[in-house]
């Protein structure tokens, strides 16, 4: 073979026949006119009762059925045929020694796809024999090619489904503080740009509560890094467990600090939310017996509230609240201050309380 030569090599074609009849002389004689064809093999089934696992055993391409048999009616066995899945697509070559139009019509009417009046012509039987042989197997073929592209589909919808629930987590997880669980830092910015927004278009009050635990470097230096990572996964989850409204946003800003966005809330409203978290927190009991305002663990707090104008961004509330959180701490920690900024600019003294 020179390498120019593109021949290429090639399954053989293999017609299989079953020929199902009660009388060894048809059988005989249907042998006999195939057997020099070396793509045709022949099986030969005197029992009726016996054709339908015959035929799937072997894998027929094609059966040769006669139609009066004594144990079971031809008619009957080609409706057997068709009922049966392993069976039902192979094609059937009625063999009969009637020619009667109406048991033709019969016939075809149970499932045959052809009708011969025994013994056939040799060459017009294998002619037909091959015909609907390759039919058979090229539908074969159309089926499993059919099966395999379903398949593939499924198993890429499968593919697209698995892609869509592990980029629906990696959004989650990506929105999520790694330690507290709580939203993260880039979630809070998100949510704050968008509340802000969302008052500006409804001209309703949006308000922001800045949290930050008290000495919370000297709790790490006192208990050690992996308590004050504890301490901080219990305070995120008893100030996540104050709010209730799905717009309600609890995320760690950073460090020790947390902050608090609260949608359509006034001043008192936030000043609630806040006292309940102080609250909350204490109810903890945290040991923290270097701090230098109680024995537990305690929080400062930053108040801040606005009702956008048209004027100003969410930084000015976020400024406000750090200044708030700012006079919290200055003022002597363990404790709760608010400001109310009525326009964006400038901010009036704040308020003071003690939690």
């Amino acid at each position: 073979m020179t390498g120019s030569d593109t021949r290429t090599d090639s399954i053989p074609e293999r017609f299989v026949v079953l020929l199902v009849d009660d009388q060894a002389m048809v059988a005989e004689g249907v042998r006999r006119e195939l057997e020099s064809e070396s793509d045709i093999e022949f099986h030969y089934c005197p029992d009726p009762r016996e054709a339908l696992d015959r035929a799937a055993e072997i894998e027929a391409t094609v059966i040769l059925q006669d139609l009066v048999m004594p144990d079971v009616d031809g008619l009957m066995l080609l409706r057997f045929y068709r009922a049966n899945p392993a069976t039902r697509d192979i094609p059937v070559i009625v063999l009969s020694s009637k020619e009667d139009p109406v048991t033709k019509s019969e016939a075809f009417s149970q499932g045959a796809n052809d009708y011969l009046v025994k013994l056939p012509d040799r060459i017009e039987l294998i002619a037909r024999i091959r015909a609907h042989s390759r039919s058979y197997m090229a539908q074969k073929e159309r089926d499993a090619a059919y099966q395999a592209l379903r398949e593939m589909q499924a198993q890429l919808e499968r593919s697209n489904e698995q892609l869509e629930k592990s980029n629906r987590e990696l959004q989650r997880l990506s929105s999520l503080d790694g330690l507290t669980g709580i939203a993260n830092r880039r979630q809070f910015d998100k949510a704050l740009e968008r509340e802000w927004q969302r008052a500006l278009r409804n001209c309703t009050e949006v308000a922001l509560v800045m949290v930050d635990i008290d000495y919370f470097k000297r709790y790490n230096d006192t208990y050690g890094h992996q308590a004050g990572d504890d301490c901080l996964r219990a305070v995120a989850h008893a100030l996540d467990h104050v709010v209730y409204r799905p717009s309600d946003l609890v995320a760690r800003y950073g460090g020790e600090e947390f902050g608090v966005i609260l949608p359509d809330t006034d001043l008192a409203g936030a000043r609630q939310v806040a006292e309940k978290m102080a609250e909350a927190v204490k109810r903890l009991e945290l040991e923290h017996r270097n701090s230098r305002v109680a024995d537990r663990v305690t929080l400062s707090i930053g108040i801040a509230c606005a009702a956008p104008r048209g004027q100003g961004e969410a930084e000015l509330l976020l400024s406000a609240a750090d200044q708030a959180l700012y006079a919290a701490k200055h003022n002597g920690r363990n404790r709760i201050e608010a400001v109310h900024l009525a326009e964006p600019a400038p901010m009036p003294a704040a308020e003071t309380s003690t939690s």
